[in-house]
């Protein structure tokens, strides 16, 4: 498998909710950078810190999130992705629909760093 085939293959286990799957294909020690000014902004070290601090936050936070990958940039052990995170803030009930570009880095088939940029005015609007 590519390493684009890998992330394709994590973001349909996203939709899918298909935590075994995610876990088999993030590195225990992966580093995940959410950028700042959003709920789950930060640094995050290892699968458990990403688990708890950011998916089982957005699943417990947020209706119909969904992140939408439009294209997939292969530069070898770097995968580029760029697409829409959309969902439905419960506590607010407001929509938001904010672009994404995703920067994975990939060793022997596994995501051992992730970085994160968004519309951070897009997901406060909808947080507020």
């Amino acid at each position: 498998m590519s390493n684009v085939d890998i992330i394709k293959r994590l973001y349909q286990a996203f939709a899918e909710g298909d935590m075994d799957s995610i876990s088999a294909l993030i590195d225990p020690s992966v580093e995940w950078i959410e950028s700042d000014g959003i709920p789950y902004g930060g640094v995050f070290q290892g699968y458990e810190a990403v688990l708890n601090g950011v998916f089982a936050k957005i699943g417990a936070e947020w209706d119909n999130f969904t992140a939408n990958v439009d294209q997939f940039i292969d530069a070898g052990d770097i995968v580029v992705t760029l697409g829409t995170d959309s969902g439905i803030y419960k506590a607010t009930g407001k929509k938001m629909q904010a672009p994404t570009a995703s920067i994975w880095t990939l060793k022997n088939g596994k995501v051992i760093k992730f970085r994160q940029y968004i519309d951070t005015l897009a997901v406060t609007n909808a947080i507020r």
